[in-house]
């Protein structure tokens, strides 16, 4: 990899379909001197199990990246680099929200709908955090084990959200996700929900 270039790894599993790569898209009130592309890689090998790989190229000498630090739950990542996913059961409007950060800091929270009944997801074990970073860029592995949420049964298939926030030395932050719903950058719209993926799938 080039000088300038950074690829950002969450998940260093294979991807459970060839071929199972999104594009996340810059919002377009959003503008991105550090990133050219967002590229996330899904897989889901067990059905109480998420693994992601995201993918960030361009010149992120201009992104904000804090030091890595020991794993921690924490709150208000998203004011800062941040890297999102949301998942709901089908059918149904409960969702949950994780927040990873670079630092490994992370966050999780339930909803019992659309932006309703937030709160801070307890039942969550840790995940799985390791960070190693050098000039050339940076890899953050995360694995989620999902069998304590009632709202998330291993059993159904469950619809995703991919998103990021990315804050650059400028001081601009720019919106990132699957899809966008009219007007500003809204994570948890029904919109963003563009990925469905089944119980479970295996390479």
């Amino acid at each position: 990899m080039r000088a300038g270039m950074f690829v950002l790894h969450f998940l260093n599993n294979q991807r459970y379909k060839p071929g199972m790569r999104k594009t996340l898209k810059l919002h377009p009130d959003s503008l991105c001197m550090a990133a050219a592309q967002i590229d996330v890689e899904v897989a889901r090998p067990h059905p109480g199990c998420l693994a992601l790989r995201y993918i960030v190229t361009g010149n992120m000498s201009e992104l904000c990246l804090p030091p890595a630090r020991a794993p921690k739950r924490s709150g208000e990542l998203w004011r800062h680099t941040c890297f999102e996913a949301f998942i709901r059961a089908l059918p149904g409007e409960a969702y949950t929200e994780f927040n990873f950060a670079p630092s490994r800091q992370w966050a999780a929270y339930g909803f019992n709908g659309y932006r309703s009944g937030m709160r801070i997801a307890e039942e969550i074990s840790a995940p799985q955090l390791a960070v190693t970073m050098n000039s050339e860029g940076c890899e953050l592995n995360v694995s989620l084990a999902l069998n304590d949420l009632i709202d998330l049964p291993g059993d159904a298939p469950w619809d995703i959200g991919l998103s990021a926030v990315l804050e650059e030395k400028s001081g601009g932050k720019s919106c990132w996700a699957l899809a966008h719903p009219p007007g500003k950058p809204d994570f948890h719209h029904a919109d963003c929900f563009a990925l469905q993926i089944p119980s479970a799938l295996r390479s």
